[in-house]
């Protein structure tokens, strides 16, 4: 397992551009210079023991200790030894729907990017608790297993497009049934979904896997994202219209939504752009009950910061020795002479 132990530092890494702008300056500011004492090719005659490679070749050095002291200032350190250890939690399984229905406007920016930021939010939230998640439209697919690695969450839940599944349509009933089969072993009596969707479910009987669900110990709570009134969906800059011409318009189905949470002894919570409703779903969650919870986690961290200072420090000592000019006595060798004077 790799983590930096100081991860504020790699924003210094944002100061290697800046150097690169500054060299590139300095060369082009340096020929601008000599040009006004003559052409190139006369001013290079005049200056026979300047090197621009070995300047070139300097700066090289210098950027590169100089990126190897910032990952070394970052602290990279490496897991030695797993260790179980036992939490009090819920195992969370967010279903989201990634169908186009859910690119239409009626949430800035859409429906889609809407939920993302939401979910990005909860995970600031939890603490305990482990998570994964579900994509599903036409198909239902695992995106994340179950884990308690936030950071890796929140990378996933920033993927998440309308491309991930190739068949459209909105199969709530397979993530339901994708969901309730992806949750750790002895995680029994601590199992939630989360669905979030707009409701319009064109594929298969969701209220039946919420009811199988449920016969498995799982609390199904969904949120309806979009409005009654719906949008049209825009999608590869231009709105989908159907077979006469006329524009998409995808609806909020709450009567679906609503059902498959009552079924479960879950609730439904409807969206609106100033909160996507996780936050009180997750204040319903935490009244549940939470079972104790085996974690396996990294311990014993080995810090591998000095490899990379003792790197940086050579490359700097070279770049000390280097010197701008050619060398006397080797530019007067020539190994490729012909010395047969005959």
């Amino acid at each position: 397992m790799f983590r930096f132990g100081s991860p504020e530092y790699l924003y210094l890494l944002l100061l290697l551009p800046v150097l690169a702008a500054a060299y590139v300056w300095y060369v082009y500011n340096r020929r601008k210079r000599l040009e006004k004492f003559g052409k190139e090719f006369t001013v290079r005659q005049l200056m026979p023991l300047y090197s621009p490679r070995k300047d070139l070749w300097k700066f090289i050095f210098f950027l590169t200790g100089i990126a190897l002291i910032i990952f070394g200032l970052a602290r990279p350190q490496f897991g030695s030894r797993l260790k179980e250890i036992n939490r009090k939690g819920l195992e969370i399984m967010l279903a989201v729907d990634v169908s186009n229905s859910m690119l239409a406007q009626d949430f800035e920016p859409n429906r889609l990017e809407r939920t993302k930021f939401a979910i990005d939010r909860l995970l600031e939230q939890l603490a305990e608790d482990r998570l994964g998640v579900v994509v599903f439209a036409g198909d239902a697919y695992v995106q994340l297993p179950i884990t308690s690695d936030y950071l890796t969450a929140r990378a996933f839940v920033r993927q998440l497009s309308t491309n991930m599944v190739s068949r459209q349509g909105t199969a709530m009933g397979a993530a339901i049934d994708l969901a309730a089969n992806s949750f750790s072993t002895g995680s029994e009596g601590s199992r939630v979904i989360i669905i979030i969707s707009d409701g319009e479910n064109h594929e298969d009987d969701p209220v039946r896997s919420a009811r199988n669900a449920a016969e498995k110990g799982i609390t199904i709570y969904t949120i309806g994202v979009g409005t009654p009134e719906g949008a049209p969906i825009f999608m590869n800059g231009d709105f989908i219209r159907d077979e006469n011409g006329n524009m998409v318009v995808t609806k909020l189905d709450e009567s679906t939504l609503e059902q498959v949470a009552f079924a479960t002894g879950g609730s439904y919570v409807r969206a609106t752009n100033r909160s996507v409703g996780l936050s009180e779903i997750i204040d319903h969650v935490n009244e549940l009950e939470k079972q104790e919870l085996r974690t396996m986690v990294f311990e014993d961290y080995d810090e591998r910061f000095q490899y990379l200072i003792g790197a940086a420090l050579i490359l700097l000592l070279i770049e000390f020795l280097i010197i701008n000019r050619r060398n006397r006595i080797f530019s007067g060798m020539n190994i490729f002479r012909n010395t047969d004077r005959s």
